[in-house]
């Protein structure tokens, strides 16, 4: 991670095609663009590798988290739960969508706990969204049980997971709907990118049509049907699709090296008194972009990161004192300090999330993680894994 390491000609031949016939819209102009359908081509590429009946691109991960919810008639009042660990673009399409995001708990695979999610529903809750977290799978069967017994669709925020599969299965396709996305910093890129796939027909076709104004894309004359309902412009763009086209191409690849390196990890760390593993629903199915491990305590976490940091390793992250990716310093949303007015809904219906105390602390003040690139070689992965070994071994 991420797939930009790997770029090569195969994304300028792709984005070549499409500045030769200057349509860089992904709707209409179809005599100008010459039979070139970037965006088409990768829903198709994502449908074929996922087993999803339908796939639709957006302009980001966050845009098809948005949809999604729209498209699944969540809205003003209603209750979304969610996992704490994550990127806050969870919780703002669910804001955006005008539902109100509720917390539950993470347990020791980092995703969301499906014991603490009973705790949490109410006659509000209208999905359950888990997260993907660092490239892994959450525990779906749980998880789907429990929303199988309330009749509440499942969600799966697949945002940081694409490529991942659980026990055979792509993330992403086995609720009733679930998201990708392609950012710059992703496995697969588009530079800014998202998709939802999902196996239900209604589901796609109020995505489709909200993504894009409520346009209906099965009339052939654009800007002459009528309109169903109002949407916005979550739209992608052939330019980033075209990039995407080519690197979901080599996700295979990708996947193999990753995994690769990871391993290469694993063994090092293994062998490490004082650290515990990530617990993984489906190891096989790991995309392998984080090696993950608990230090004993929230203080030895820290110094284990400052000596990973100290012996140059890259991308490594104590979740707990992140500012992006969990909870306790998400002060912005805590204390409500939002750009324009919320609506009354959402403010009468959050929880005062300042008082909370999250059990998830005591799983996240331990947790580590060390990044694991696509660039590097078998060889330079042994040496930084040996680095980072002995490094871990230091702060203990």
């Amino acid at each position: 991670m991420p797939g930009w390491e790997l770029f090569d000609e195969n994304e300028k031949k792709q984005v070549s095609e499409v500045m030769e016939t200057g349509v860089v819209t992904r709707f209409g102009f179809d005599g100008a663009r010459k039979g070139r359908w970037k965006a088409r081509e990768m829903e198709r590429a994502i449908r074929e590798r996922t087993g999803a009946a339908h796939a639709l691109l957006a302009a980001d991960g966050t845009a098809a988290l948005t949809v999604t919810l729209a498209a699944l008639g969540i809205g003003a009042g209603d209750e979304v739960i969610t996992s704490p660990f994550t990127f806050v673009a969870t919780f703002e399409s669910i804001m955006a969508a005008g539902a109100i995001p509720i917390f539950a708990e993470v347990d020791e695979t980092l995703c969301l706990s499906p014991e603490s999610v009973r705790e949490y529903i109410t006659p509000r809750t209208k999905a359950v969204m888990p997260v993907h977290m660092c490239g892994a799978a959450a525990d779906v069967d749980a998880l789907k049980s429990v929303c199988e017994e309330r009749g509440i669709p499942l969600v799966e925020d697949a945002c940081q997971a694409f490529g991942a599969t659980y026990k055979g299965r792509a993330v992403g396709t086995l609720g009733d709907a679930g998201c990708y996305s392609f950012d710059f910093n992703k496995i697969v890129t588009c530079g800014e990118g998202g998709a939802l796939v999902t196996n239900r027909r209604d589901v796609y076709e109020r995505a489709d049509r909200y993504h894009d104004h409520g346009h209906d894309h099965s009339m052939s004359d654009r800007g002459a049907e009528g309109h169903d309902f109002p949407g916005y412009n979550y739209r992608v763009t052939e330019l980033h699709a075209a990039i995407g086209l080519a690197q979901i191409a080599k996700l295979d690849r990708f996947l193999e090296i990753q995994r690769g390196n990871k391993r290469i990890f694993e063994d090092e760390f293994a062998a490490i008194d004082g650290i515990e593993p990530r617990g993984l629903p489906d190891p096989e199915g790991d995309s392998g972009t984080f090696i993950t491990f608990f230090a004993k305590n929230e203080e030895t976490a820290r110094k284990v990161t400052r000596s990973l940091k100290e012996s140059g390793a890259e991308g490594v992250f104590h979740w707990y004192d992140n500012n992006w990716h969990y909870i306790r310093n998400w002060k912005h949303f805590k204390e409500r300090r939002f750009a324009n007015p919320v609506s009354k809904d959402i403010l009468d219906g959050m929880p005062d999330y300042t008082k909370r105390e999250f059990k998830s602390d005591a799983i996240m003040s331990r947790a580590v993680s060390v990044t694991i690139k696509l660039g590097w070689s078998k060889e330079e992965a042994a040496e930084r894994a040996k680095r980072a070994a002995n490094a871990i071994r230091h702060a203990l």
